[in-house]
């Protein structure tokens, strides 16, 4: 008969083991903070109460699948970008499908022609 205390240290060493090897504890991590998959770098005006900087600023903080859509203005030099995102959906593709359809609504609501199509910029 092992005394007392040795069974209840082999008990907590096994249970810790257990916790340690299971698969999937621990897997779920937050996305706050992170860029996710950046496909291109979108440009951002220096100014931190623009509509678009506002809304990067707030995938990388978003702690969920989200992602950011913008026209590509670093390849076209035009004198305006347009932007959607969408926060923390339930999947990165989805996201990504709610992300491009607000930024061509924003494209199609302003009647813009020029200056490229939207594009994911960055997805989570």
């Amino acid at each position: 008969m092992r005394p007392r205390y040795v069974q209840r240290t082999i008990t907590s060493i096994l249970a810790v083991l257990l916790i340690l090897t299971v698969p999937g504890v621990g897997a779920a991590v937050s996305l706050a903070g992170s860029k996710g998959d950046v496909r291109f770098y979108p440009y951002l005006p220096p100014s931190p109460d623009r509509p678009c900087t506002k809304a990067y600023k707030a995938y990388v903080a978003a702690s969920g699948h989200s992602a950011y859509a913008t026209t590509p203005y670093s390849r076209v030099r035009s004198l305006y970008i347009i932007c959607g995102s969408r926060l923390n959906a339930p999947s990165q593709k989805a996201a990504e499908d709610l992300a491009m359809k607000s930024c061509k609504a924003t494209r199609s609501y302003y009647k813009v022609t020029t200056g490229g199509g939207c594009e994911i910029a960055a997805s989570k």
